[in-house]
């Protein structure tokens, strides 16, 4: 009994102890795989938050006195700008922007002279024609590709049968020196005498005789304005670069 205890007692003390080392190892391994697991997450994480970074690296302006593209179209800018204006000028010479009243003689020039032209058949004596006056002097200044004339129908009165006036107010749209069409009356614009400019301005619109003005730079603003803006622009869209973009193998 004595050999039999003592021998279950070492064979209990050796599985016991063979039990407890795979118990720690098992632990330790444990251990191990949840610490990897940690690691492997963190790095996970700040991989995604560095591919996920979309803010843009601040940049001194100073680093971009130097870059030829900006340069570039900042010259190119410049020179549309001196362009426009002297398109503007050439322009302004022949009467857009300005709403004139013209004779029989310089009508034809007129109307030949523009690609566009927008031009009131008029009578001194009625009210609604004053009433399409004030309209048609707005609208001129704000479509300045397109000119606004008037002429007195009663000192007109070969146009007038040429182009079959027979009702004032009447207001002819030309292209090309080409009549293409007419508003005649007020019946169009709501037969009433008080109607808003932007009621005539969508019927204009609708011609084709007028266009809304494309949205781009002031015409007043000078070379540095330009040059500041074109700066802004290429910071925001052109040169926004990211944290990760340094090591790049598409510099």
């Amino acid at each position: 009994m004595a050999e039999g205890g003592g021998k279950t007692s070492v064979s209990n003390y050796e599985m016991n102890g063979n039990s407890f080392r795979n118990t720690m190892h098992s632990l330790n391994y444990g251990n191990v795989m949840e610490s990897a697991a940690r690691d492997y997450m963190k790095e996970t994480k700040q991989e995604e938050a560095s591919l996920g970074n979309t803010g843009p690296v601040q940049y001194d302006l100073e680093d971009l006195e130097d870059d030829p593209e900006l340069h570039a179209i900042h010259k190119e800018r410049i020179q549309a700008m001196k362009e426009e204006r002297e398109k503007r000028k050439v322009m302004e010479s022949k009467g857009h922007g300005t709403y004139n009243d013209v004779n029989e003689e310089e009508f034809l020039p007129e109307v030949t002279g523009a690609f566009q032209v927008c031009c009131h058949f008029y009578h001194q004596e009625f009210e609604r024609c004053r009433i399409v006056d004030k309209h048609m002097g707005i609208l001129a200044k704000k479509y300045f590709d397109t000119k606004f004339i008037k002429v007195h129908a009663p000192d007109a009165p070969f146009f007038v049968q040429k182009l079959n006036v027979q009702v004032l107010p009447c207001i002819l749209f030309f292209r090309n020196g080409v009549a293409y069409d007419r508003i005649v009356g007020f019946e169009e614009l709501g037969a009433r005498d008080d109607f808003p400019t932007a009621k005539l301005e969508k019927m204009l619109l609708e011609g084709g005789i007028v266009s809304l003005p494309e949205r781009g730079e002031d015409d007043s603003e000078d070379e540095e304005e330009v040059m500041r803006k074109e700066t802004a622009k290429r910071i925001t869209y052109g040169f926004t670069k990211y944290s990760d973009d340094e090591d790049s193998d598409f510099d």
